[in-house]
């Protein structure tokens, strides 16, 4: 596979050699640019270039908020330039590559490999594939360790970044938690070792990096095994790098109140709305949710500076939709004023509001009709994970089926006629048993809306994702259940819903088979070994792996098995082996703030069926987040009202 070959001329547009091959490929849309809020700007009147990717497609990428976030904080900054770009599909690459046409930006069309510095989000672990390709496109060496003085710097952030290991050999540095202080860190740094004349080289740069404390440089951390393949220790092997490296925590959220124009696309995207971050981080502890964990703690945006963003926001895009965004968003403690507030502002116009996540235990029908006050009503989704009263406490997942029948039922009364439940399926300890009940609960719903309203026309969509477990949550020690196991199970609970002759037909069912998962399992628990296989897949035409289209889980379990021939491990050994407390684990020199001996107490309150509270509310559990990251819980009430514009 032969990388394209292109004039590197500083920043220079290939416009003119990437517009005449558009006409021949699919959506050519998405790589024009020149959306609403989109910056260029003058390369030479910048001294740091910065390209960022989110490395899906267009659709996906987008809407991304910590890309765009990333996109405005550094384009806002005097002499730094911040451009984006997104995997291309199949028939584009190919087009590229026999016409040598590099990687680009959507934004100046300029070649990625001319910027300083190529930052990648991952929210998942299925887009390192994608990354390789954007690399070898770009005519940036894979390997970091055959990378020189021409080749931007690459680095890895987002949730996926938290465990940075498998993508080692790949990437020159990694940045765990949030992005907007960092990326601004980064690029002084940057700027300064260019006007000292690069001293040191790249290393010279990539050890200011990790001087920091808060930029972790694989290259300069040794891995050394055991001989049945566990980590031994991991160790650094330059002076002055620190043993653990720090994720980064934004404290006051309305200080970064981003992004105030967010982009407009020009093709169509997953999301057609306007997204506010009401706050960030949750204190739930869901055992399953590594989001939830290496978010904490909980900071809430005020009333008042979400009130100026979504102002903002609908004036800079025209959007009708307004997306309160977060892990849990009715659970802000003031998102009763917040709704009323902003549909009493937007009252008489087509302005909606939605929140995309909702508990079944903060939802009240109040706050719905708010949100709909508009006239415009979609489905509710709500999120039991766990199909039996069993299971939710294994998880922590504190809403009873009460609570839940409680709920829909007030909702088919005030007019809804959509549910959606989300279940995972392969949580530890679970049985069959525990995932049949999932039938019984949609049954239960069903019959309560039908009750409530007189009606038949009461449906309920029951969603189920394989569970893959994640570092840096209570489950990372536990066995993940076998893609076969879990195809098993779900069969069984669809025959079950199909041979419901009295509440089937009204019962949707949509599930994922088991086999991603295992994929992602690997990935997302893996060490650097598994850059091996990363590396075999994409030579072997892997791209694209979130999307079943492109998915092949026969091409993974086959380079795996070369890949790792030589190794005391395959892909069981990374995905359904349990772990033991004392295994040293490929993330443990990065630090989320959780301390790793709470974190093993709740794996094992999880087997003994034990729930915890939400910190929030009560006395601290200790979980290790504040006192060592110097943060704190930040909550209102702030006692703020929402006032209305004067003109709408």
């Amino acid at each position: 596979m032969s990388a394209p070959t292109f004039d590197r001329t500083t920043g220079r547009s290939v416009w003119p050699e990437l517009e005449p091959l558009l006409p021949s490929v699919k959506k050519p849309i998405q790589y024009v640019g020149g959306e609403l809020n989109s910056t260029v700007k003058d390369w030479d009147a910048c001294d740091v270039h910065w390209a960022l990717m989110y490395p899906d497609a267009y659709e996906v990428g987008l809407p991304n908020q910590g890309v765009m976030i990333l996109y405005e904080v550094l384009n806002e900054r005097e002499g730094v330039l911040a451009e984006r770009t997104y995997s291309v599909w199949p028939d584009l690459e190919e087009s590229m590559r026999a016409h040598g046409v590099p990687q680009f930006t959507v934004d100046g069309h300029r070649p990625v490999g001319d910027f300083d510095l190529f930052g990648l989000s991952f929210s998942t672990e299925l887009g390192y594939t994608n990354m390789l390709a954007a690399l070898d496109l770009a005519g940036i060496p894979l390997e970091a360790a055959d990378r020189g003085l021409e080749h931007p710097v690459v680095i890895a952030g987002g949730h996926a970044a938290f465990n940075p290991e498998p993508i080692a050999d790949f990437i020159d540095a990694a940045v765990i938690g949030d992005g907007e202080q960092a990326v601004l860190t980064i690029t002084d740094l940057v700027r300064a070792w260019k006007q000292e004349g690069r001293p040191g080289g790249r290393d010279g740069l990539l050890l200011r990096l990790a001087a920091t404390g808060g930029v972790y440089v694989p290259r300069f951390y040794d891995v050394e095994y055991l001989p049945d393949g566990r980590i031994q220790r991991v160790t650094p092997n330059r002076s002055g790098v620190p043993w653990q490296v720090a994720k980064h925590t934004v404290m006051d959220l309305d200080e970064w109140p981003y992004p105030k124009k967010p982009l407009v696309p020009l093709a169509e995207t997953v999301h057609e709305r306007m997204s506010v971050e009401i706050f960030r981080g949750c204190t739930r502890g869901c055992r399953f949710c590594q989001a939830g964990m290496i978010t904490r703690p909980v900071r809430e945006r005020s009333i008042t500076g979400i009130g100026e963003m979504v102002k903002a926001g609908l004036e800079n895009t025209g959007y009708e939709e307004v997306g309160l965004l977060s892990l849990s968003s009715a659970d802000h403690s003031e998102i009763g004023e917040i709704a009323k507030g902003l549909a009493d502002r937007y009252e008489g116009t087509n302005t909606s509001l939605s929140l995309p996540s909702t508990r079944v235990d903060a939802f009240n029908i109040d706050l719905a009709n708010e949100l709909s006050r508009n006239g415009r009503r979609s489905g509710l989704t709500f999120a039991p994970e766990g199909g039996s009263e069993r299971m939710r406490r294994v998880i922590n997942k504190m809403v009873s089926e009460d609570d839940l029948i409680r709920t829909v039922t007030a909702a088919y009364s005030a007019g809804w006629r959509q549910v959606k439940l989300y279940f995972m399926c392969g949580l530890p300890t679970e049985t069959d048993e525990d995932v049949l009940q999932i039938a019984d609960m949609a049954r239960n719903v069903i019959r309560a809306g039908r009750e409530a309203t007189g009606s038949r026309d009461i449906r309920c969509t029951v969603s189920i994702g394989g569970f893959v477990p994640k570092p840096h949550t209570p489950f990372q020690w536990c066995g993940q259940l076998g893609a076969q196991e879990t195809d098993d199970r779900l069969r069984k609970l669809r025959d079950v819903i199909r041979a419901d002759k009295q509440f089937g037909r009204a019962i949707g069912f949509r599930y994922h088979d088991g086999k991603p998962g295992i994929v992602e399992g690997l990935l997302s628990r893996g060490d650097r070994r598994v850059g091996k296989v990363i590396r075999a897949v994409y030579e072997d035409g892997g791209r694209f792996d979130g999307w079943s289209e492109y998915f092949s889980y026969p091409r993974w379990m086959s380079a795996a098995e070369k890949a790792l021939a030589d190794e005391p491990v395959d892909v069981a050994w990374y995905t359904t082996r349990e772990r033991e407390q004392v295994e040293v684990l490929p993330w443990d020199h990065l630090d989320s703030g959780l301390d790793r001996d709470w974190l093993w107490e709740d794996w094992q309150d999880a087997l003994r069926e034990t729930e915890v509270e939400d910190c929030r509310w009560t006395p601290c559990f200790d979980c290790g987040v504040c006192p060592q990251m110097g943060t704190e819980i930040q909550v209102g009430p702030t006692g703020k009202k929402l006032l209305p514009l004067s003109v709408v």
